[in-house]
């Protein structure tokens, strides 16, 4: 018994009521009139989008072979069947693709419209902008426009921003399939915005179309389901459910404005595009009475119309159909400012403007004074004002910026406040709400203010005794004044950090939100303060990205008292994110104030900050050595970093990090001595990071050294090795045979190899990288086993030339590691020969050849100032002019494959002979003649020329080989010094070509 019918079953004898049961899928394939029944239905279940993903999902599900293979979805009649029925159910919600878009995800209702085109007899493998719409069956051309309009609708709404829902418990099995259909998602858009423009011009060449259009019905796709054989030219097409002219031309406009719309973003004309689709729209639904396949948001085409109007400034302040918005973009693109803050007041009273937008117009004025715009502060200081006093009347929270205006007042800004208060409650009866809010505001306003006169200003307005009752005035008074008496006492300097007196209570969320902004740490505990004073809660969770490192968490959340650990909490993270966008002045405040809380209870938390002190002068300092500087640490600093490589404090949690930056840290400042003969010993043993540093800091030593001096280089090569190695496994099966290999990363390494590549990264030291880069060059040489194609470097010589056990090499892991570091040393320096020339052999060696070319010629350039001298010859040996002939040869420029071959010691004139015979060559041919100086060449290429016919090429190369200083009597150094100029000439040409 099936699932399903077991569950029938119990329905059936279970005594109690039950909801009606849905119907199956499966029952729409036994039953072909269920379908429609099932549809008619006021209230169906499971509903048609429900139905739709149930059909396609069975039809699109993998079948299994006897040999229990997985096979693509089979091509048989019941597949075909479950794919009409979701059709059938699309047309009987007559491809409103508003609804379709709610209720289906995007691979889904990609999967639909594909077979809508495959009934609709779209031809196969033609781009639909190659179609001539005119000429289609009704209902096929219909089809294209509904995919069409889907994908350039699909592509606006994937720019709009959504919030990510977290999963739950229950949820987590789920994650695997949901990032499957993220994955579809991403890659079904990319296809459909690289197709955005042929969409668009599909579209257009459909409101080119005065007919009207037939769409596909369930009568039409049963039609079609019994008839084999038609083809679009059957009744079929015509009998479909007709859309007029008017209508579809509607939807067409809307559509193509919103894709426009977003267009404009980067392409500003784009705009005017839309407010002519958007007007188009507009002039359509007013002439249509009924519009049954219209299906638009008449409010979103309402705001898209304003925006146009905005953007493109079409609009006129003193037109009467003018909206509220219209008159504001228009004043502010007038710059006149006064008029805008004028409005704003009015604004208050009549309340035509939405919040949002009022706020806008102000973010728009502080974008212009953070772009340089002058005289613009003021403005945003009123803007600023008149939003808080709607906001106030309103009932609303008092915004920050507003707050952070009162921290420095003036007595104009103060009248200018007063007087927007006053004119705000102009109207004939303002409701006692109102009054009672903007009552509120006043005192609030008496409260924000720190100086005494100011406060007076306020309390002796005409408002202000209006709305506030003589008591309330009173209080409010003796409160300023004794709160007065507690501002003068503390104005003079704090001397230390927990002398702050904690100011009157505010609103919660402000609170919050000024912990979230303020890096003053003063600030941040009195922020603290005042929030534990209104409600006692763990306030180091108000922000999610406030993150302390996993070692320290435990240590900070057992402190008893909740004001510290908030504080310990919040000043740490802050900290850490400063050092993560190198504001370091910050950080070190922010460090400072920690470390002088933590060190009054906790030796463990002090030390914990004297470790992460360190780690931030260590960035410091290399931040400023990355961006140029050549100011060696102070000694200082370096004792610091060896006392913490040495420190030993029992049950203290140290982040590994810290001490793998101290390594790369004494790496890049040459700390050579120290490494190989001072650590101790211990520490070589336990700490992965200092045990290769010590290796890497011996190599380095001994480099200048003697040949036979290689113990410490064999060393660190098996280190290395083990680090790329792999463990073996071999899993018996039932008979005893081994079935299985399976290969993980190795225990056996002092360090994983991604953590590895992680240390490599932080190294700035050209000797260090050039070590590194050598020995990852010789062990990939030796895992590829290929002598023709290797990979050159320095110093290959001072590393084994095989392993003992190169079956445990984790071959791609080392093709992965060279490129990772030599990519990331010529970050550092792009102009270092060496790292040049072997990151061109790695692309060559990938049959990567133009990039190889390409970084040949940089490393020639770098060392001749760009080939205005001599490429020294160890730079350009025979093995890479070798290289780069092929690199030519490879992406048929063989002219320029024939200038090379004379730079080889021994000229190649068979390669060069072979290269000018080529007659499809992708180079400038004849332009390159000049560049050759070899008799030889030219002779041959001018019999070449005689014997195609070629004559103007043939006088080109004549005209090289007559050259007086080629002649072949003359003396060597005049034959030297012509070769010379050409060689120049020609490199400096190939730079052109490839940088």
């Amino acid at each position: 018994m099936s699932a399903e019918a077991a569950d029938r079953v119990a329905a059936v004898g279970s005594s109690r009521p039950s909801t009606p049961l849905q119907t199956s899928w499966f029952e729409f394939l036994l039953d072909g009139s269920l379908l429609e029944k099932h549809l008619q239905k006021s209230n169906p279940d499971p509903l048609p989008v429900q139905l739709i993903i149930q059909f396609l999902e069975q039809a699109s599900k993998p079948s299994v072979n006897e040999q229990n293979q997985v096979q693509p979805p089979a091509d048989n009649r019941r597949n075909r069947t479950l794919k009409l029925l979701a059709l059938k159910v699309a047309a009987h919600m007559k491809w409103d693709l508003e609804v379709l878009e709610k209720g289906l995800t995007i691979p889904v209702l990609n999967m639909l419209l594909n077979e809508l085109l495959c009934v609709s007899k779209v031809p196969p493998g033609v781009k639909h902008v190659d179609l001539d719409l005119s000429t289609l069956p009704p209902t096929t051309a219909m089809a294209v426009i509904i995919y069409n309009r889907w994908a350039i609708r699909t592509i606006v709404l994937s720019s709009f921003p959504e919030k990510q829902t977290k999963p739950g418990p229950h949820q987590m099995n789920m994650l695997s399939i949901v990032q499957q259909e993220k994955e579809m998602t991403e890659n079904i858009l990319t296809v459909l915005k690289e197709q955005a423009a042929d969409s668009i011009s599909v579209l257009e060449g459909a409101l080119r179309l005065k007919k009207d259009f037939y769409v596909h019905t369930l009568r039409t796709l049963d039609l079609l389901a019994a008839d084999g054989a038609a083809n679009g030219e059957t009744e079929s097409s015509t009998a479909g459910l007709r859309i007029s002219t008017d209508e579809l031309h509607c939807q067409v406009h809307y559509d193509l404005g919103g894709i426009f719309f977003q267009q404009g973003c980067t392409d500003q004309p784009a705009f005017v595009k839309a407010s002519d689709h958007f007007r188009q729209t507009k002039e359509l639904l007013k002439k249509l009475d009924l519009t049954v396949h219209v299906h638009l948001d008449e409010e979103r085409l309402a705001g898209y119309w304003n925006a146009c109007r905005a953007l493109t400034g079409n609009c006129d302040p003193s037109d009467s159909q003018t909206s509220p918005y219209d008159k504001i973009n228009s004043l502010v693109r007038a710059h006149n400012y006064q008029a805008v803050i004028e409005a704003f007041i009015k604004d208050n009273t009549t309340r035509s403007l939405p919040n949002h937008f009022r706020r806008s117009v102000l973010r728009e004025f502080l974008y212009k004074v953070q772009q340089g715009e002058t005289g613009l502060d003021e403005i945003c200081h009123k803007l600023c004002v008149c939003n808080a006093v709607r906001d106030a009347v309103e009932g609303e929270v008092l915004s920050v910026r507003f707050q952070q205006l009162l921290l420095k007042p003036s007595k104009r800004m103060v009248d200018f406040i007063l007087e927007v208060c006053t004119r705000s409650l102009e109207k004939e009866r303002p409701c006692e709400t109102s009054r009672r809010n903007m009552a509120n505001f006043l005192k609030t306003l008496c409260e924000g203010l720190e100086e005494l006169p100011l406060v007076f200003v306020v309390s002796s307005h005409k408002l202000f005794m209006e709305l506030l009752r003589e008591e309330e005035r009173k209080v409010l008074v003796e409160q300023m004044r004794k709160r007065s008496a507690t501002i003068n006492l503390s104005a003079k300097p704090l001397p230390s950090f927990y002398d702050i007196p904690a100011s009157a209570s505010v609103n919660i969320g402000q609170l919050e939100q000024q912990l979230i902004l303020s890096l003053e740490p003063r600030r941040i505990r009195q922020i603290l303060f005042e929030l534990h004073g209104i409600a006692e809660r763990p306030y180091w969770r108000v922000n999610s990205k406030w993150e302390v490192p996993s070692d320290y968490i435990n240590v900070i959340l057992s402190i008893k008292d909740n004001l510290t650990k908030d504080l310990v909490y919040i000043l740490m993270a802050k900290g850490l994110h400063c050092i993560s966008i190198k504001d370091f002045v910050h950080a070190r405040l922010l460090f400072s104030a920690c470390l002088e809380l933590v060190t009054e209870f906790s030796p463990k938390l002090r030390q914990v900050m004297l470790n992460e002190i360190l780690l931030l002068e260590v960035r410091a300092h290399e931040t400023m050595a990355a961006e140029g500087s050549k100011e060696r640490p102070p000694s200082d600093l370096v004792s610091r970093v060896r006392g913490y490589l040495e420190m030993r404090i029992h049950d203290l949690p140290l982040r590994q990090v810290v001490g793998e930056e101290c390594v790369a840290f004494m790496l890049n400042w040459r700390e050579n001595d120290y490494l190989t003969l001072q650590v101790p010993p211990s520490l070589v043993m336990n700490n992965p990071y200092i045990k290769l540093g010590q290796l890497l800091a011996s190599t380095c030593k001994e480099l200048p050294g003697p040949k036979e001096s290689r113990r410490t280089a064999k060393e660190l090569w098996d280190v290395v090795v083990q680090i790329c190695s792999v463990s073996i496994q071999h899993k018996r099966n039932s008979e005893g045979r081994v079935g299985l290999i399976k290969h993980r990363e190795s225990s056996m390494g002092i360090l994983h190899r991604s953590k590895f590549i992680t240390f490599v990264k932080k190294l700035r030291e050209p000797l260090v990288l050039t070590t590194l880069i050598s020995l990852f060059v010789r062990l990939h040489s030796i895992v590829r086993d290929d002598i023709v194609n290797e990979v050159t470097a320095e110093h290959l010589s001072i590393w084994p030339s095989s392993l003992p056990n190169i079956q445990a090499v984790d071959v791609e892991a080392v093709a992965v590691t060279v490129k990772e570091l030599v990519s990331f040393a010529l970050t550092l320096n792009p102009n270092n020969q060496s790292w040049l020339v072997t990151q061109a052999d790695i692309y060559f060696v990938t049959n990567q050849y133009s990039a190889a070319l390409n970084l040949y010629l940089q490393a020639g350039a770098v060392c001749s100032d760009f080939f205005t001298k001599t490429v020294p010859p160890d730079v350009y040996t025979d093995q890479v002019l070798k290289r780069m002939i092929k690199c030519c040869s490879m992406m048929n420029c063989h002219t320029q494959v024939a200038v090379l071959c004379q730079f080889l010691r021994e000229v190649d004139y068979m390669t060069a002979f072979k290269a000018l015979q080529e007659q499809n060559s992708h180079d400038a041919m004849d332009s390159f003649y000049d560049y050759i100086w070899d008799v030889t060449i030219l002779e041959y290429l001018t019999h070449i020329h005689h014997k195609r016919g070629e004559a103007e090429k043939r006088q080109i190369a004549i005209k090289a080989i007559g050259q007086t200083e080629l002649n072949t009597s003359n003396p060597e150094e005049v034959l030297q010094l012509a070769a010379q100029k050409r060689k120049k000439g020609f490199l400096q040409a190939m730079a052109k070509l490839y940088f």
